[in-house]
């Protein structure tokens, strides 16, 4: 969504339009909406009404998922002007720019089709921020029990390899070290393209550039990275140490009832393996508290299975049931109080987790992504290391957007501190 939104701002100021200022009516407010779970949803259409409360004469937008699977919900709304789905972001500051100044309403949905090509999004600047994000690709076909985004984004489409490379370089010439590959499915990529390439391929591809940023993926499924990967994170300093991975659920039968294709033997294999050859890599796991048939001894083994892994962190996610999935109709629902105390637990664990991750960091040195001023008064800066550490460090200058070489010092109040070498 980042990716999307920042390509929509980009859009609307090329055609000569600009953001509005705090305190300020916009003529267009453009709500990217997520349906990826109740909250999200709800989140989403307080963001509608607010949008319309607070400006009534303005044009209200409402794109994205939420138009794509429910947009019957949004057209109950009263006040939106253009509900647009995820085919239509391409094309969306046409409409949005011949509407502007009528009255009309439109409603732009489109189903996805078998073979569909990947639409390619250019964006190059993210103002404000000192990373990048790369799209390369959309799509899934996993329809896990528990998730709406299959029906949300379409089948398997991956951006042009050559595209990938023109665009980091691009990317690279305007000041950015670091790039995100994202992608709905990342693990996926190139699925649908000719000839052998795939995510570990691409990434050859890109190393045999020698661009200069460094690479960080995004959220890849654990029966998708292989040794391959592995080493190539261990082999390559542009390749961020950083490994996030869904689990959701360390017991076995809650997987099968996931429809997630893996044990959790098999999940505890992935991690040692990675840790063995890659020790201070962050490793992320995606966690659900509360699916439907979870009884105690189930949550139990999920808890068992993290305290014993080498994990930095934890994404909790208590099971928010969505319209139009499988598990929507599960029988085995577990009470709220129960769900919401499940989550607590893993949350701690995962507390647990993140500080012996970061004690297991200090006294070592690592390349920091600098962000900005934490304090510029106290001369200290704030940053990202290639492994996700998240770290305070002394600086009499500005180094944003530079890589600072920083050895780590002192954990306070769940804060890496460290100082530039």
């Amino acid at each position: 969504m980042q990716y999307e939104s920042a390509y929509l701002k980009e859009e609307l100021t090329h055609a000569g339009w600009r953001q509005a200022a705090d305190g300020e009516m916009p003529d267009v407010a453009i709500i990217n909406t997520c349906i990826v779970t109740q909250r999200a949803a709800h989140q989403s259409r307080q963001a509608i009404r607010k949008a319309i409360r607070e400006n009534p004469n303005g044009m209200v937008a409402a794109i994205g998922c939420y138009a794509q699977v429910y947009a019957d919900e949004l057209s109950s709304i009263q006040g939106i002007r253009l509900i647009a789905d995820n085919r239509a972001k391409g094309k969306l500051i046409k409409f949005i720019l011949s509407m502007a100044d009528s009255g009309q309403r439109s409603v732009v949905l489109k189903d996805f089709e078998l073979g569909m090509p990947f639409e390619f999004l250019p964006i190059g600047r993210y103002p404000g921020r000192t990373r990048a994000y790369l799209k390369i690709q959309d799509g899934c076909e996993s329809f896990c029990s528990y998730c709406i985004v299959a029906f949300a984004r379409g089948p398997y489409r991956s951006l042009a390899p050559e595209k990938v490379l023109s665009i980091i370089e691009s990317l690279a010439g305007e000041g950015y070290r670091e790039i995100v590959l994202t992608g709905i499915h990342l693990g996926k990529y190139g699925v649908d393209l000719d000839g052998n390439m795939n995510l570990n391929n691409l990434l050859r591809a890109i190393g045999r550039e020698g661009f200069p940023v460094r690479i960080r993926l995004s959220s890849i499924e654990p029966n998708e990275i292989d040794q391959d990967l592995i080493e190539m994170v261990a082999s390559n300093k542009w390749l961020c140490r950083h490994f996030h991975i869904p689990l959701q659920s360390g017991d076995n039968r809650v997987l099968k009832r996931m429809n997630r294709h893996y044990s959790g033997y098999e999940f505890a294999g992935l991690i040692e393996s990675i840790y063995e050859r890659i020790p201070l890599a962050a490793i992320g796991v995606d966690v659900m508290s509360g699916f439907p048939g979870e009884d105690p001894v189930a949550h139990q083994n999920t808890c068992a299975l993290i305290r014993d892994l080498p994990v930095s962190y934890l994404h909790v996610f208590p099971f928010s049931p969505r319209k139009g999935t499988a598990a929507f109709a599960f029988d085995g629902r577990n009470d709220p109080e129960v769900i919401k105390k499940r989550a607590a637990e893993l949350r701690a664990i995962g507390q647990d987790k993140r500080t012996e991750f970061y004690s297991s960091c200090l006294g070592k040195e690592f390349p920091v992504l600098a962000e900005g001023w934490y304090s510029e008064k106290k001369e200290m800066m704030k940053g990202t290391s290639d492994n996700y550490l998240a770290v305070l460090f002394s600086s009499s200058n500005d180094l944003k957007g530079r890589i600072v070489p920083v050895c780590m010092e002192r954990i306070e109040n769940n804060k890496v501190f460290g100082s530039p070498v």
